[in-house]
């Protein structure tokens, strides 16, 4: 493993696209290879075996590509299969979730607060982030929500409108919300909405933008390891399982110019 092999990072669509431009600001000395899953999205719905056999596949792909550092840039599949593709990649790259550096947030910045979680159903009925938070000991009380309808209504463009509106505002005045003072956006998609969010609380709450954090904490890591890039990097590579025309017009929103998608079918 050196410094001037690439990052990988891998979601079911362009919910991790967010991760990856925070990646890519704080990182700029990287070659980024992004893999979105766009023939099986949105993977919230799916099951826990489907997502763990999506999720090696791809970590297959991004190994053989030679990435020193995999980051599963999904909610849904960091708590179903971080693990699995941990075990799968085992000395050949390190694996990252994005869980976890939100959990150590909350651990700082929120201790002994009530704090909102709103996810997909895979996540949520996970457990993962109870069990990650219990584990602190920081007193923290969460309360979490499924909140189905966000990622496809994401993905499909639906995220400044009225029916946008209708749907956040349902979910967020849930009781469940009441008087907390953080909520975590358990899915990468949903900085799409954040503006959306904040405006709902009246920007009285943290509402917690796992992309940023995610990005400083993989940059520590690799700091520590001696693993950042300060060589010339190749181009970032966008890898996709299926073409779709959202994610060309996501992928040129978030980088400020049209990528060239390469198509790579998991099973053909």
């Amino acid at each position: 493993m050196n410094a001037n092999q690439p990052i990988g990072i891998f979601d079911s669509g362009i919910g991790g696209l967010t991760v990856a431009k925070a990646v890519r600001e704080l990182l700029p000395g990287e070659q980024l290879i992004y893999f979105g899953d766009t023939a099986h999205l949105p993977y919230g719905d799916k099951s826990t075996a489907a997502i763990q056999a999506y999720s090696v596949k791809i970590a297959d792909v991004l190994l053989k590509a030679g990435c020193k550092l995999i980051l599963i840039a999904c909610n849904s599949a960091s708590a179903a299969a971080f693990e699995l593709v941990k075990e799968y990649a085992a000395s050949r790259a390190h694996v990252f979730n994005v869980i976890d550096p939100v959990v150590e947030y909350l651990g700082v910045q929120h201790a002994g607060q009530r704090v909102g979680l709103i996810g997909t159903k895979q996540t949520i009925n996970s457990g993962v982030y109870f069990k990650k938070v219990e584990a602190l000991q920081a007193a923290i009380t969460l309360h979490s929500l499924a909140t189905p309808l966000l990622a496809p209504m994401i993905e499909e463009g639906f995220q400044r409108d009225e029916v946008s509106d209708t749907i956040i505002q349902s979910y967020l005045g849930h009781e469940a919300f009441k008087d907390i003072q953080a909520l975590v956006l358990g899915c990468t998609h949903y900085p799409l909405i954040k503006k959306q969010i904040d405006a709902y609380f009246e920007f009285q709450v943290d509402v917690i933008d796992s992309s940023e954090i995610v990005a400083r904490a993989m940059k520590h890591f690799l700091e520590i390891r001696g693993l950042l890039n300060d060589l010339p990097k190749g181009d970032d590579r966008f890898l996709v399982s299926d073409f779709t025309a959202s994610f060309q017009h996501a992928t040129a929103l978030f980088f400020g110019k049209s990528v060239k998608l390469e198509r790579y079918p998991l099973w053909e």
